[in-house]
Formats: structure tokens, sequence, C-alpha cells
């Protein structure tokens, strides 16, 4: 395990856990946390694996405790994810170790395109309210391709993953926004914990600072996910919308530079 951080300074914590906790509170919402918390913790200087290990051990408790209200609330279902949490976890360990061995490169030019297609899909799509409606694809086949597939990416990449996963429970299975979001973060934990797993059994963590993050993370996401269980697709459309132009914006900027 890397050094426990203790060469950073407290104002830095602080920093890093203030920043924490604002994206528990927009990942809740619409995933893209890791597009906030990641850029800060290379900013403090800390090497890339293990800003990458400790990026993802502070969001798995972040999206732990969001999952947790939506099930305490009533809004999330575990029963039929099963086969899917299943499926992200070997879809997230293959793409954790490809990333290891390969480039993101490609990958890196596509996805802005990608995700301000998703971004038009939630601005202008009828499927994306507060009811439900018919579904397009059955569970099974949803649970391997989609948990799977994306589970594959989070681990492979990540940027965006909570909103890949809320469109296709929206588009795919007709969930109401509420619904698709709260199903999302059991998918996402089973895949940022894999990851975090390895890059634990790599020895890139800073743990001290992955403690304090993981507690700014959790009060955040708890925060972000009691407003959508209280305002549902008037608030997570437009914030879905706003996150993955933003971190469609962000990787275009890094290609071009």
């Amino acid at each position: 395990m890397a050094e426990l951080g203790s060469e950073l300074s407290l104002v830095t914590y602080l920093i890093l856990s203030a920043v924490a906790f604002a994206a528990g509170f927009i990942s809740s919402i619409a995933g893209a946390g890791g597009m906030i918390t990641l850029p800060a913790l290379l900013w403090a200087g800390i090497p890339p694996l293990d800003a990458l290990g400790t990026n993802k051990f502070q969001s798995v408790f972040g999206t732990l405790s969001s999952a947790i209200n939506y099930f305490q609330k009533g809004h999330l279902d575990l029963r039929p994810l099963w086969p899917g949490l299943f499926a992200a976890i070997g879809g997230a360990a293959l793409g954790t170790w490809s990333v290891t061995r390969l480039g993101g490169e490609q990958l890196q030019v596509l996805l802005p395109i990608l995700l301000i297609a998703i971004a038009v899909y939630f601005a202008f799509s009828p499927r994306i309210a507060d009811v439900d409606s018919q579904p397009r694809m059955r569970n099974g086949t949803f649970n391997l391709f989609v948990g799977g597939g994306i589970g594959f990416y989070g681990g492979f990449f990540g940027p965006g993953m909570g909103s890949f996963y809320a469109l296709a429970f929206a588009a795919l299975l007709g969930y109401n926004m509420r619904r698709a979001t709260a199903h999302t973060k059991p998918l996402v934990l089973a895949t940022n914990a894999t990851s975090m797993v390895i890059f634990m059994a790599g020895g890139h963590l800073l743990l001290w600072l992955a403690l304090c993050m993981s507690a700014a993370q959790a009060v955040g996401a708890r925060l972000g996910s009691n407003l959508v269980v209280a305002r549902g697709a008037q608030l997570v459309r437009p914030v879905i919308i706003l996150a993955t132009i933003a971190v469609a914006a962000r990787l275009l900027v890094d290609n071009l530079g």
C-alpha cells in the first residue's frame, strides 16, 4: 500500500474533503463525481495510479450511502439486479486489468461525442420523466450486456458511467428518473468496488486521505439522493444534462491540449 498521505498538509486534506462532499452530492444525482475528485487529487501532487486508487475508494462509500438511502425510501429493488451486479463485477475486473496494459487514447476521443449524445437524449426524450414507460429490453439481456458492458467501461476509463447507466435504465427498461437513478447505484458500486480492490492489491491507495474523503462523499451523497427522491425528473434531467456536457467539455479540452 502507498504511503498513507501524512505528507499532505491539513489544508490539502480539508480542500480534498470539501471536493469529495461536492462530488458525492452531484454523483448521487447524475454521476460524474470522479471528474471532480480525480483532477483535485492530481492537483494535490498525488501520483496518477495512487490518485485513481484513492478516488475509487472514496467514491465507493459515496455510492453506498446514496444506494442505502434509495433502498430505505423504497426506490430500489435489488432482486432483479443480481445478475447485472455479477456482470458488472466481471466487466469491471476485465476493464481495470485492460487499462493497466493498454491505453485509453481512442476512448478519450470517442467519449465526448457519446456524452453529448446522452445530454441531447435527456433533453428531448419523452421517456425521461417521473412515470415508467414501456420497456424495450428484457431484464436478462439488460443485465448481461448493460451491466457487463458499462462495468467494463467503468473499470477501463469511467467518466460519465452513472449517466450511461441512468440512460440505459430509462431508455431500455422504461424506468422513471427516480427509479433509474436509484438503480444505477448498486451497479456503479459493484464496478467501482471491483476496481478499488485491484488498485489496493497493487498498493495504489492513500488510506487516511481516502477515509476522510469517503466520509465527506457519504454525507454529500445522502443529501443529493434525498433531493432526487423529493424532486425526481425535475432535478435529475437538468443535472445529468449539465454534468454530461461538462465532462464532455473537459475531455475535449484534454484531447486538444
